[in-house]
């Protein structure tokens, strides 16, 4: 099976398990490296019991890449289905857009450095969903 990645306008909110954030700062892509990956990926991670999807991208950006200062705004949700996770079961996330203004001098999570290009990465952590998260992004104006 491959990976599959589906766009919607809206989910029930319960069935939203991440938030993935596309970062820009100075019209330049903000992309992360964890500490344990040689990858790039864009800002996001698991919502937290009982937290509200817009925490979770709030909370995750600024975990993930120090952002401080930022307007982040709702792009569309999207989904996955993959054969490795969730046991092939399709899985929802939000999709943000976020203009970061300032950031912490250092980060305090499992990321070892941050990266503001204009260039996409040619090395991603998640190169069957996160390019096409990036694409539905810019199809959509962000």
């Amino acid at each position: 099976m491959d990976t599959v990645v589906n766009f919607y306008e809206e989910v029930e909110d319960r069935l939203l398990r991440f938030a993935v954030i596309i970062a820009k700062t100075d019209g330049q892509y903000v992309f992360c490296k964890h500490k344990s990956r040689n990858t790039l990926e864009v800002p996001g991670g698991h919502r937290e019991p009982g937290e509200m999807i817009l925490d979770t991208a709030k909370r995750e950006l600024y975990e993930e890449t120090g952002a401080i200062d930022f307007d982040i705004h709702p792009v569309c949700v999207y989904s996955v289905t993959a054969e490795d996770n969730f046991n092939g079961e399709e899985s929802f996330g939000m999709l943000y857009a976020a203009e970061i203004r300032a950031f912490e001098p250092e980060l305090h999570s499992e990321i070892e450095k941050i990266f503001i290009t204009a260039d996409m990465p040619t090395d991603w952590t998640y190169p069957d969903i996160q390019p096409k998260l990036m694409e539905e992004a810019e199809k959509r104006g962000y």
